[in-house]
């Protein structure tokens, strides 16, 4: 069974740059454009991993990230926070709401997969 991903992204462009990367590597890939959607897709589908941006309309990422952690159906589940470069204060932030590591934009898919398997401890 495929490992399922949930992206998170308010960027159209950046959303289905994703998405094409991760079905190519045979994710399953699951997608949310706002945090509130993110937070119903991620009870709803269960991935074992999400990747979520931090800059969302109608909830941030640390937010969704908190909400995520605090529930015991959704707790487990893997998260890593993508950030913009240069935004002081975010990489500790991601952490303090739960965040299992993080992703500085822009990034190649190289470190993207890197940091997947990292977190899920698999290897492709």
């Amino acid at each position: 069974m495929a490992i399922k991903i949930l992206v998170v992204e308010d960027d159209p462009t950046i959303l289905e740059s994703l998405k094409a990367l991760l079905a190519a590597k045979g994710y399953g890939v699951v997608a949310a454009m706002d945090g509130a959607e993110g937070v119903a897709a991620a009870r709803r589908e269960k991935p074992q991993l999400i990747l979520l941006d931090v800059i969302l309309p109608k909830m941030g990422g640390f937010d969704v990230c908190q909400i995520l952690k605090k529930d015991p159906a959704t707790k487990e589940i893997k998260i890593v926070m993508t950030t913009a470069l240069g935004r002081m204060g975010d990489v500790e932030s991601a952490f303090a709401s739960g965040a299992d590591d993080y992703l500085i934009k822009p990034f190649d898919s190289q470190r993207l997969f890197k940091k997947i398997e990292k977190v899920l401890g698999t290897k492709s």
